[in-house]
C-alpha cells in the first residue's frame, strides 16, 4: 500500500502547541518531546493504514468518514479525513474533554 501525505489543518496545528506547551511548563521536556514522537509515530501509521481508525467519534458527531486514532503514551485523539491523495488531520484533542462539544469548536 502506498503511503499518503500527512496534512495537519490549522485547527490540529492549534491543538498540539498548546499540549507542547503545557509539558514544558511542567519541566518536562522528556514528555513533551516524548508527545512529539508518538504523534509522528501515529501519523506514519496513518500515512500507510488510514483505515485503521476507529469509527466510534464519527458515528457520535453524525461525521461519517471522520475517524480518529488514541495515542498510547498520551492522552489524545487525532481526528482526521481519508483524502485519495493525503490524510487531511483536522483535530489532535485531549481524550479526558467532551469530544462532540470541541468539535463543534472547530465549525
Amino acid at each position: 500500500m502506498k503511503s499518503r501525505p500527512i496534512i495537519p489543518r490549522a485547527l490540529a496545528r492549534e491543538d498540539i502547541e498548546p499540549a507542547v506547551d503545557h509539558y514544558l511548563s511542567e519541566d518536562a521536556e522528556k514528555a513533551a518531546l516524548g508527545l512529539i514522537d508518538e504523534l509522528e509515530k501515529v501519523f506514519g501509521q496513518l500515512a500507510r493504514h488510514p483505515e485503521s481508525g476507529s469509527s466510534r467519534y464519527a458515528h457520535e458527531l453524525d461525521l461519517p468518514g471522520l475517524p480518529s486514532w488514541p495515542l498510547k503514551r498520551y492522552p489524545y485523539l487525532i481526528f482526521y479525513v481519508i483524502r485519495a491523495d493525503h490524510i487531511d488531520v483536522w483535530r489532535v484533542l485531549h481524550a479526558n474533554r467532551d469530544i462532540p462539544a470541541w468539535m463543534k469548536e472547530g465549525d
